[in-house]
Protein backbone atom coordinates (compact mmCIF):
# COMPACT_ATOMS: atom_id res chain seq x y z
CA UNK A 1 0.00 0.00 0.00
CA UNK A 2 1.23 3.47 -0.80
CA UNK A 3 0.05 6.74 0.71
CA UNK A 4 -0.52 10.19 -0.73
CA UNK A 5 1.08 13.09 1.10
CA UNK A 6 0.92 16.85 1.00
CA UNK A 7 4.20 18.73 0.74
CA UNK A 8 4.84 22.38 1.47
CA UNK A 9 8.05 22.99 -0.46
CA UNK A 10 9.11 26.27 1.13
CA UNK A 11 11.86 28.77 0.43
CA UNK A 12 13.34 28.38 3.90
CA UNK A 13 11.46 25.44 5.47
CA UNK A 14 9.47 22.51 4.12
CA UNK A 15 6.96 20.14 5.67
CA UNK A 16 5.10 16.90 4.86
CA UNK A 17 1.65 15.91 6.07
CA UNK A 18 -0.82 13.08 5.62
CA UNK A 19 -4.54 12.60 6.23
CA UNK A 20 -4.91 9.90 8.85
CA UNK A 21 -7.67 7.26 8.82
CA UNK A 22 -9.33 9.27 11.60
CA UNK A 23 -9.85 12.10 9.11
CA UNK A 24 -7.31 14.37 10.79
CA UNK A 25 -4.38 15.83 8.82
CA UNK A 26 -1.08 15.39 10.59
CA UNK A 27 2.46 16.68 10.09
CA UNK A 28 4.99 13.87 9.69
CA UNK A 29 8.24 14.33 11.61
CA UNK A 30 11.52 14.12 9.74
CA UNK A 31 14.31 11.73 10.68
CA UNK A 32 15.58 14.29 13.21
CA UNK A 33 12.20 14.42 14.95
CA UNK A 34 11.42 17.91 13.60
CA UNK A 35 8.07 18.95 12.16
CA UNK A 36 9.68 21.21 9.56
CA UNK A 37 12.86 20.71 7.54
CA UNK A 38 15.13 23.57 6.46
CA UNK A 39 15.15 23.78 2.65
CA UNK A 40 18.94 23.79 2.67
CA UNK A 41 21.38 21.46 0.91
CA UNK A 42 25.05 21.03 1.80
CA UNK A 43 26.92 19.41 -1.07
CA UNK A 44 29.59 17.23 0.53
CA UNK A 45 32.02 15.60 -1.85
CA UNK A 46 33.82 12.35 -1.05
CA UNK A 47 36.23 10.87 -3.59
CA UNK A 48 34.67 13.07 -6.26
CA UNK A 49 31.14 11.88 -5.47
CA UNK A 50 28.52 14.25 -4.08
CA UNK A 51 26.62 13.24 -0.95
CA UNK A 52 24.06 16.00 -0.34
CA UNK A 53 23.08 16.71 3.25
CA UNK A 54 19.61 18.22 3.67
CA UNK A 55 18.03 20.01 6.60
CA UNK A 56 19.14 21.37 9.94
CA UNK A 57 22.75 20.20 9.82
CA UNK A 58 23.12 21.66 6.33
CA UNK A 59 21.71 24.96 7.58
CA UNK A 60 24.16 25.04 10.47
CA UNK A 61 27.00 24.43 8.00
CA UNK A 62 26.17 27.50 5.92
CA UNK A 63 28.48 29.81 7.86
CA UNK A 64 31.43 27.43 7.78
CA UNK A 65 31.05 26.30 4.17
CA UNK A 66 29.04 28.99 2.36
CA UNK A 67 30.23 27.95 -1.08
CA UNK A 68 29.00 24.38 -0.58
CA UNK A 69 25.53 25.27 0.71
CA UNK A 70 22.43 26.04 -1.37
CA UNK A 71 19.66 28.02 0.30
CA UNK A 72 16.55 29.78 -1.01
CA UNK A 73 16.63 27.75 -4.24
CA UNK A 74 12.88 28.24 -4.60
CA UNK A 75 13.62 31.79 -5.78
CA UNK A 76 15.45 30.33 -8.78
CA UNK A 77 12.74 27.91 -9.87
CA UNK A 78 11.86 28.51 -13.52
CA UNK A 79 15.23 30.15 -14.25
CA UNK A 80 16.75 28.04 -17.00
CA UNK A 81 20.18 29.67 -16.59
CA UNK A 82 20.67 29.07 -12.85
CA UNK A 83 23.16 26.40 -11.85
CA UNK A 84 25.00 25.39 -8.68
CA UNK A 85 28.40 23.78 -9.08
CA UNK A 86 29.55 21.51 -6.29
CA UNK A 87 33.17 21.10 -5.25
CA UNK A 88 32.94 17.64 -6.81
CA UNK A 89 32.48 19.32 -10.19
CA UNK A 90 28.82 18.50 -10.77
CA UNK A 91 26.26 21.12 -11.79
CA UNK A 92 22.70 21.19 -10.50
CA UNK A 93 19.67 23.07 -11.79
CA UNK A 94 17.13 24.58 -9.41
CA UNK A 95 14.78 21.68 -10.17
CA UNK A 96 17.49 19.17 -9.25
CA UNK A 97 18.31 20.89 -5.95
CA UNK A 98 14.60 21.06 -5.12
CA UNK A 99 14.34 17.41 -6.18
CA UNK A 100 17.03 16.53 -3.65
CA UNK A 101 15.07 18.33 -0.90
CA UNK A 102 11.87 16.56 -1.96
CA UNK A 103 13.62 13.20 -2.03
CA UNK A 104 14.73 13.74 1.59
CA UNK A 105 11.15 14.71 2.54
CA UNK A 106 9.80 11.61 0.72
CA UNK A 107 12.24 9.29 2.50
CA UNK A 108 11.51 10.88 5.89
CA UNK A 109 7.77 10.41 5.31
CA UNK A 110 8.37 6.75 4.45
CA UNK A 111 10.32 6.32 7.69
CA UNK A 112 7.52 7.92 9.70
CA UNK A 113 4.78 5.85 8.01
CA UNK A 114 6.65 2.60 7.56
CA UNK A 115 5.39 2.28 4.00
CA UNK A 116 6.20 3.63 0.53
CA UNK A 117 5.23 7.17 -0.46
CA UNK A 118 4.82 7.76 -4.18
CA UNK A 119 2.00 10.27 -4.67
CA UNK A 120 2.05 13.89 -3.53
CA UNK A 121 0.35 17.25 -3.81
CA UNK A 122 3.03 19.95 -3.78
CA UNK A 123 2.19 23.54 -2.96
CA UNK A 124 3.43 26.70 -4.66
CA UNK A 125 2.93 30.41 -4.04
CA UNK A 126 -0.31 31.58 -5.61
CA UNK A 127 1.64 34.18 -7.59
CA UNK A 128 3.99 31.62 -9.16
CA UNK A 129 3.86 31.83 -12.95
CA UNK A 130 3.65 28.96 -15.40
CA UNK A 131 7.40 28.31 -15.60
CA UNK A 132 7.77 28.08 -11.83
CA UNK A 133 4.75 25.80 -11.48
CA UNK A 134 6.09 23.44 -14.14
CA UNK A 135 9.54 23.55 -12.51
CA UNK A 136 7.98 22.51 -9.18
CA UNK A 137 6.20 19.58 -10.82
CA UNK A 138 9.48 18.58 -12.47
CA UNK A 139 11.26 18.73 -9.10
CA UNK A 140 8.72 16.30 -7.69
CA UNK A 141 9.22 13.94 -10.62
CA UNK A 142 13.00 14.17 -10.19
CA UNK A 143 12.52 13.14 -6.55
CA UNK A 144 10.63 10.03 -7.65
CA UNK A 145 7.16 11.36 -6.83
CA UNK A 146 3.97 11.17 -8.83
CA UNK A 147 2.76 14.76 -8.52
CA UNK A 148 -1.02 14.59 -8.25
CA UNK A 149 -1.47 18.34 -8.30
CA UNK A 150 0.33 21.63 -7.80
CA UNK A 151 -1.80 23.55 -5.27
CA UNK A 152 -1.65 27.22 -4.31
CA UNK A 153 -0.30 27.71 -0.77
CA UNK A 154 -3.02 30.12 0.46
CA UNK A 155 -5.71 27.78 -0.86
CA UNK A 156 -4.10 24.88 1.01
CA UNK A 157 -4.00 26.93 4.22
CA UNK A 158 -7.67 27.86 3.86
CA UNK A 159 -8.55 24.21 3.18
CA UNK A 160 -6.86 23.23 6.44
CA UNK A 161 -8.61 26.07 8.31
CA UNK A 162 -12.02 25.21 6.87
CA UNK A 163 -11.65 21.57 7.80
CA UNK A 164 -10.37 22.29 11.29
CA UNK A 165 -12.97 24.88 12.26
CA UNK A 166 -15.90 24.24 9.89
CA UNK A 167 -15.83 28.02 9.45
CA UNK A 168 -17.61 29.68 6.57
CA UNK A 169 -17.59 33.17 5.09
CA UNK A 170 -15.08 35.42 3.38
CA UNK A 171 -11.48 34.58 4.26
CA UNK A 172 -8.33 36.59 3.59
CA UNK A 173 -5.08 34.61 3.63
CA UNK A 174 -1.99 36.75 4.21
CA UNK A 175 0.94 34.46 3.45
CA UNK A 176 4.41 35.87 4.17
CA UNK A 177 6.94 33.08 3.94
CA UNK A 178 10.68 32.89 3.80
CA UNK A 179 10.97 34.02 0.21
CA UNK A 180 7.54 34.87 -1.19
CA UNK A 181 4.42 36.85 -0.32
CA UNK A 182 0.88 35.97 -1.38
CA UNK A 183 -2.47 37.40 -0.45
CA UNK A 184 -5.60 35.51 -1.43
CA UNK A 185 -9.27 36.30 -0.85
CA UNK A 186 -11.76 33.44 -0.91
CA UNK A 187 -15.24 32.47 0.18
CA UNK A 188 -15.90 29.23 2.08
CA UNK A 189 -19.40 27.77 1.81
CA UNK A 190 -21.01 24.34 1.99
CA UNK A 191 -20.27 24.06 -1.72
CA UNK A 192 -16.52 24.53 -1.29
CA UNK A 193 -13.78 27.10 -1.59
CA UNK A 194 -14.27 29.90 -4.09
CA UNK A 195 -11.16 32.02 -4.68
CA UNK A 196 -12.13 35.63 -5.41
CA UNK A 197 -8.69 37.04 -6.15
CA UNK A 198 -4.98 36.71 -5.54
CA UNK A 199 -1.83 38.77 -5.84
CA UNK A 200 1.68 38.64 -4.55
CA UNK A 201 5.41 39.14 -4.92
CA UNK A 202 7.63 36.12 -5.51
CA UNK A 203 10.65 38.11 -4.30
CA UNK A 204 9.37 39.34 -0.95
CA UNK A 205 9.73 37.31 2.21
CA UNK A 206 11.65 36.76 5.42
CA UNK A 207 14.84 36.56 3.36
CA UNK A 208 14.47 40.24 2.49
CA UNK A 209 13.81 41.25 6.10
CA UNK A 210 16.96 39.32 7.05
CA UNK A 211 18.91 41.19 4.37
CA UNK A 212 17.96 44.52 5.95
CA UNK A 213 19.22 43.29 9.30
CA UNK A 214 22.44 42.01 7.74
CA UNK A 215 23.07 45.41 6.14
CA UNK A 216 22.25 47.18 9.40
CA UNK A 217 24.60 44.99 11.45
CA UNK A 218 27.43 45.32 8.89
CA UNK A 219 27.04 49.11 8.77
CA UNK A 220 27.12 49.36 12.57
CA UNK A 221 30.31 47.28 12.74
CA UNK A 222 31.93 49.55 10.16
CA UNK A 223 31.00 52.56 12.31
CA UNK A 224 32.77 50.83 15.21
CA UNK A 225 35.92 50.68 13.10
CA UNK A 226 35.47 47.16 11.83
CA UNK A 227 35.85 45.81 8.27
CA UNK A 228 33.19 45.66 5.56
CA UNK A 229 31.74 42.22 6.29
CA UNK A 230 29.59 42.25 3.16
CA UNK A 231 32.65 41.62 1.00
CA UNK A 232 33.30 38.20 2.59
CA UNK A 233 30.97 35.30 1.70
CA UNK A 234 31.74 33.46 4.91
CA UNK A 235 31.05 36.54 7.00
CA UNK A 236 27.78 37.19 5.14
CA UNK A 237 26.69 33.59 5.75
CA UNK A 238 27.50 33.99 9.43
CA UNK A 239 25.66 37.30 9.56
CA UNK A 240 22.61 35.75 7.95
CA UNK A 241 22.40 33.11 10.67
CA UNK A 242 22.82 35.75 13.39
CA UNK A 243 20.31 38.07 11.72
CA UNK A 244 17.69 35.32 11.58
CA UNK A 245 18.21 34.56 15.27
CA UNK A 246 17.97 38.28 16.10
CA UNK A 247 14.76 38.61 14.07
CA UNK A 248 13.20 35.72 15.95
CA UNK A 249 14.29 37.21 19.28
CA UNK A 250 12.61 40.48 18.40
CA UNK A 251 9.27 38.73 18.10
CA UNK A 252 9.25 38.31 21.89
CA UNK A 253 11.65 40.96 23.25
CA UNK A 254 12.04 44.65 22.45
CA UNK A 255 15.85 44.60 22.25
CA UNK A 256 18.47 42.04 21.33
CA UNK A 257 22.20 41.96 20.66
CA UNK A 258 24.33 40.40 17.94
CA UNK A 259 27.95 39.45 18.66
CA UNK A 260 30.39 39.22 15.76
CA UNK A 261 34.14 38.55 15.58
CA UNK A 262 36.06 40.18 12.72
CA UNK A 263 39.73 40.92 12.19
CA UNK A 264 40.44 39.36 15.55
CA UNK A 265 38.15 41.81 17.35
CA UNK A 266 34.79 41.30 19.04
CA UNK A 267 31.87 43.56 18.07
CA UNK A 268 28.45 43.92 19.60
CA UNK A 269 25.47 45.41 17.80
CA UNK A 270 22.33 46.22 19.76
CA UNK A 271 19.10 46.08 17.76
CA UNK A 272 15.77 47.44 18.95
CA UNK A 273 12.51 46.14 17.59
CA UNK A 274 11.47 49.69 16.69
CA UNK A 275 14.66 50.12 14.65
CA UNK A 276 14.11 46.81 12.86
CA UNK A 277 10.57 47.86 12.01
CA UNK A 278 11.84 51.21 10.72
CA UNK A 279 14.41 49.73 8.34
CA UNK A 280 11.90 47.22 6.95
CA UNK A 281 8.84 49.51 6.82
CA UNK A 282 8.87 49.69 3.02
CA UNK A 283 8.81 45.87 2.76
CA UNK A 284 5.78 45.70 5.02
CA UNK A 285 4.18 48.52 3.04
CA UNK A 286 4.49 46.47 -0.15
CA UNK A 287 2.41 43.70 1.43
CA UNK A 288 -0.19 46.27 2.48
CA UNK A 289 -0.46 47.64 -1.06
CA UNK A 290 -0.88 44.17 -2.57
CA UNK A 291 -3.51 43.26 0.01
CA UNK A 292 -5.45 46.45 -0.72
CA UNK A 293 -5.33 45.70 -4.45
CA UNK A 294 -6.79 42.22 -4.03
CA UNK A 295 -9.69 43.55 -1.97
CA UNK A 296 -10.31 46.40 -4.39
CA UNK A 297 -10.28 44.19 -7.49
CA UNK A 298 -12.63 41.71 -5.81
CA UNK A 299 -14.97 44.51 -4.71
CA UNK A 300 -14.76 43.42 -1.07
CA UNK A 301 -14.37 45.83 1.86
CA UNK A 302 -12.43 44.94 5.00
CA UNK A 303 -15.64 44.89 7.07
CA UNK A 304 -16.91 42.12 4.79
CA UNK A 305 -13.95 39.85 5.63
CA UNK A 306 -15.03 37.26 8.22
CA UNK A 307 -11.69 35.55 8.88
CA UNK A 308 -8.04 36.59 8.53
CA UNK A 309 -5.41 33.85 8.33
CA UNK A 310 -1.73 34.58 8.90
CA UNK A 311 0.38 31.93 7.16
CA UNK A 312 4.16 31.63 6.77
CA UNK A 313 6.85 31.89 9.41
CA UNK A 314 7.45 35.57 8.75
CA UNK A 315 3.96 36.44 10.02
CA UNK A 316 5.31 35.83 13.52
CA UNK A 317 6.89 39.29 13.41
CA UNK A 318 4.73 41.49 15.67
CA UNK A 319 4.60 44.27 13.08
CA UNK A 320 2.92 41.91 10.62
CA UNK A 321 0.11 40.91 12.96
CA UNK A 322 -0.26 44.53 14.05
CA UNK A 323 -0.57 45.72 10.43
CA UNK A 324 -3.08 43.10 9.36
CA UNK A 325 -5.24 43.41 12.46
CA UNK A 326 -5.24 47.20 12.16
CA UNK A 327 -6.36 46.96 8.52
CA UNK A 328 -8.95 44.26 9.23
CA UNK A 329 -10.27 45.85 12.38
CA UNK A 330 -10.36 42.44 14.03
CA UNK A 331 -7.96 39.84 15.45
CA UNK A 332 -6.39 37.33 13.09
CA UNK A 333 -7.29 33.68 13.60
CA UNK A 334 -5.17 32.09 16.32
CA UNK A 335 -5.93 28.48 15.39
CA UNK A 336 -3.75 28.53 12.25
CA UNK A 337 -0.18 27.25 12.63
CA UNK A 338 1.91 29.46 10.33
CA UNK A 339 4.46 26.74 9.56
CA UNK A 340 2.11 23.76 9.21
CA UNK A 341 -1.20 25.00 7.75
CA UNK A 342 -0.09 24.75 4.12
CA UNK A 343 1.22 21.18 4.39
CA UNK A 344 -1.91 20.11 6.31
CA UNK A 345 -4.14 21.52 3.59
CA UNK A 346 -2.05 19.84 0.91
CA UNK A 347 -2.53 16.52 2.71
CA UNK A 348 -6.31 16.97 2.59
CA UNK A 349 -6.14 17.71 -1.13
CA UNK A 350 -3.81 14.73 -1.68
CA UNK A 351 -6.33 12.40 -0.04
CA UNK A 352 -9.11 13.76 -2.25
CA UNK A 353 -6.96 13.39 -5.37
CA UNK A 354 -6.11 9.80 -4.49
CA UNK A 355 -9.05 7.55 -5.34
CA UNK A 356 -7.73 4.93 -2.94
CA UNK A 357 -7.87 7.25 0.07
CA UNK A 358 -10.29 9.94 -1.02
CA UNK A 359 -13.07 8.56 1.16
CA UNK A 360 -11.25 9.59 4.32
CA UNK A 361 -11.42 13.21 3.16
CA UNK A 362 -14.89 13.06 1.63
CA UNK A 363 -16.44 11.82 4.86
CA UNK A 364 -15.38 15.05 6.55
CA UNK A 365 -17.67 17.19 4.42
CA UNK A 366 -21.45 16.84 4.53
CA UNK A 367 -21.67 17.90 0.88
CA UNK A 368 -18.88 15.55 -0.19
CA UNK A 369 -15.42 16.58 -1.35
CA UNK A 370 -15.07 20.38 -1.27
CA UNK A 371 -14.83 22.07 -4.62
CA UNK A 372 -11.85 24.39 -4.94
CA UNK A 373 -12.59 27.08 -7.52
CA UNK A 374 -9.22 28.81 -7.94
CA UNK A 375 -8.19 31.73 -10.14
CA UNK A 376 -5.33 32.55 -12.48
CA UNK A 377 -2.47 34.42 -10.86
CA UNK A 378 -1.08 35.85 -14.12
CA UNK A 379 -2.70 37.23 -17.27
CA UNK A 380 -2.10 35.18 -20.42
CA UNK A 381 -1.82 36.95 -23.76
CA UNK A 382 -0.75 36.64 -27.37
CA UNK A 383 1.34 38.94 -29.57
CA UNK A 384 -0.65 40.49 -32.43
CA UNK A 385 -0.16 43.29 -34.93
CA UNK A 386 -1.98 46.53 -34.14
CA UNK A 387 -4.57 46.94 -36.91
CA UNK A 388 -2.99 47.79 -40.26
CA UNK A 389 0.31 48.79 -38.68
CA UNK A 390 3.34 46.60 -38.14
CA UNK A 391 3.51 47.50 -34.44
CA UNK A 392 3.30 44.48 -32.17
CA UNK A 393 0.93 44.58 -29.19
CA UNK A 394 0.21 42.17 -26.37
CA UNK A 395 -3.45 41.17 -26.28
CA UNK A 396 -4.70 39.57 -23.05
CA UNK A 397 -6.60 36.34 -23.71
CA UNK A 398 -7.16 35.14 -20.14
CA UNK A 399 -7.16 38.03 -17.61
CA UNK A 400 -5.53 37.68 -14.19
CA UNK A 401 -7.89 36.34 -11.50
CA UNK A 402 -10.04 34.48 -14.04
CA UNK A 403 -11.70 31.35 -12.65
CA UNK A 404 -9.88 28.13 -13.51
CA UNK A 405 -10.07 25.88 -15.33
CA UNK A 406 -10.58 28.56 -17.99
CA UNK A 407 -10.92 28.49 -21.76
CA UNK A 408 -10.99 31.81 -23.62
CA UNK A 409 -10.21 32.99 -27.15
CA UNK A 410 -9.12 36.02 -29.16
CA UNK A 411 -9.58 36.48 -32.91
CA UNK A 412 -7.05 37.78 -35.42
CA UNK A 413 -6.28 37.85 -39.13
CA UNK A 414 -3.54 36.86 -41.50
CA UNK A 415 -1.34 39.82 -42.43
CA UNK A 416 -0.11 38.97 -45.96
CA UNK A 417 -1.54 37.17 -48.98
CA UNK A 418 -0.82 33.45 -49.15
CA UNK A 419 0.53 33.40 -45.60
CA UNK A 420 1.40 29.79 -44.78
CA UNK A 421 2.09 29.88 -41.05
CA UNK A 422 1.34 31.76 -37.83
CA UNK A 423 3.76 32.04 -34.94
CA UNK A 424 1.66 31.90 -31.75
CA UNK A 425 3.63 33.71 -29.02
CA UNK A 426 2.19 33.12 -25.55
CA UNK A 427 2.83 35.83 -22.95
CA UNK A 428 2.34 36.47 -19.25
CA UNK A 429 1.54 39.99 -18.09
CA UNK A 430 -1.05 42.76 -18.40
CA UNK A 431 0.86 45.38 -20.37
CA UNK A 432 0.02 46.00 -24.04
CA UNK A 433 3.70 46.62 -24.80
CA UNK A 434 5.47 43.30 -25.51
CA UNK A 435 8.61 44.70 -23.91
CA UNK A 436 6.92 44.63 -20.50
CA UNK A 437 5.51 41.10 -20.57
CA UNK A 438 7.23 37.71 -20.54
CA UNK A 439 7.03 35.36 -23.50
CA UNK A 440 6.61 31.93 -21.94
CA UNK A 441 6.46 29.90 -25.13
CA UNK A 442 5.67 29.89 -28.81
CA UNK A 443 5.00 27.59 -31.73
CA UNK A 444 4.69 28.07 -35.48
CA UNK A 445 1.60 26.41 -36.94
CA UNK A 446 0.88 25.88 -40.65
CA UNK A 447 -2.20 27.49 -42.23
CA UNK A 448 -3.75 27.28 -45.74
CA UNK A 449 -2.51 30.03 -48.14
CA UNK A 450 -5.49 32.36 -47.76
CA UNK A 451 -5.71 36.04 -48.83
CA UNK A 452 -4.60 38.72 -46.39
CA UNK A 453 -7.18 39.33 -43.64
CA UNK A 454 -8.41 35.75 -43.35
CA UNK A 455 -9.75 35.14 -39.80
CA UNK A 456 -8.10 32.88 -37.23
CA UNK A 457 -8.78 32.27 -33.56
CA UNK A 458 -6.32 31.57 -30.74
CA UNK A 459 -7.78 29.68 -27.78
CA UNK A 460 -6.07 29.22 -24.42
CA UNK A 461 -7.09 26.58 -21.90
CA UNK A 462 -5.81 26.97 -18.34
CA UNK A 463 -6.03 23.79 -16.24
CA UNK A 464 -6.27 23.43 -12.45
CA UNK A 465 -2.48 23.34 -12.13
CA UNK A 466 -2.41 26.67 -14.01
CA UNK A 467 -0.56 25.20 -16.95
CA UNK A 468 -1.43 26.28 -20.47
CA UNK A 469 -2.75 24.56 -23.61
CA UNK A 470 -3.13 26.42 -26.92
CA UNK A 471 -5.26 25.86 -30.05
CA UNK A 472 -5.29 27.73 -33.37
CA UNK A 473 -8.53 27.61 -35.38
CA UNK A 474 -9.07 28.46 -39.06
CA UNK A 475 -12.34 30.41 -38.91
CA UNK A 476 -12.70 30.47 -42.70
CA UNK A 477 -12.90 26.69 -42.85
CA UNK A 478 -14.15 26.14 -39.30
CA UNK A 479 -11.43 23.65 -38.40
CA UNK A 480 -8.57 23.35 -35.95
CA UNK A 481 -5.09 24.04 -37.29
CA UNK A 482 -3.41 22.40 -34.34
CA UNK A 483 -3.02 22.35 -30.58
CA UNK A 484 0.04 22.41 -28.38
CA UNK A 485 1.19 22.68 -24.82
CA UNK A 486 3.78 25.34 -24.28
CA UNK A 487 7.30 24.70 -25.47
CA UNK A 488 8.46 26.20 -22.19
CA UNK A 489 11.90 27.61 -22.81
CA UNK A 490 12.37 28.23 -19.07
CA UNK A 491 11.79 24.58 -18.18
CA UNK A 492 13.50 21.24 -18.59
CA UNK A 493 12.49 18.96 -21.42
CA UNK A 494 10.98 15.53 -20.68
CA UNK A 495 14.31 13.94 -21.50
CA UNK A 496 16.15 16.32 -19.17
CA UNK A 497 13.70 15.51 -16.38
CA UNK A 498 14.32 11.78 -16.84
CA UNK A 499 18.09 12.33 -16.83
CA UNK A 500 17.87 14.50 -13.72
CA UNK A 501 15.73 11.89 -11.97
CA UNK A 502 18.39 9.25 -12.63
CA UNK A 503 21.12 11.62 -11.46
CA UNK A 504 19.35 12.40 -8.15
CA UNK A 505 18.36 8.75 -7.61
CA UNK A 506 22.03 7.79 -7.78
CA UNK A 507 22.99 10.25 -5.02
CA UNK A 508 23.30 9.27 -1.37
CA UNK A 509 21.07 11.93 0.18
CA UNK A 510 21.58 12.37 3.92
Amino acid sequence: MTRSVGIDLGTTYSAVAILRDTGEPEILPNRDGESITPSVVLFQSFDGRDEPLVGTMAKHSSAGAPDDVVQFVKRNMGDATWRFESTGGSQYSAEEVSGIILRRLKEDAELALGEPVTDAVITVPAYFDDARRVATRHAGEIAGLNVLRVLNEPTAAALSFGLDTSAQGTVLVYDLGGGTFDVTLMRITDAGFDVLGTDGDRNLGGFDFDNRLIEHIAADIEKQGGPDLLEDNAQVAGLREKAEIAKRSLTTVATTSVHVSADGRPFRVTIERAEFERITADLLSRTEDLTARVLEEAGVAWQEVDHVLLVGGSTRMPMVRSLVERLAGRPAERSVHPDEAVALGAAIQAAMEDSASGGRAVELFEAGAPLIADVTSQSLGVIQLDGDSTREVNTVVIPRNSKIPAKLSVDGFTVVDNQTSINVQVTEGDDTDPEFVVEIGSKELAIPPYPKGSPVRVTYAYDIDQTVFVELTDLAAGRSLGTFTLDRRANLTDEQVRTAAGKVAALSVQ
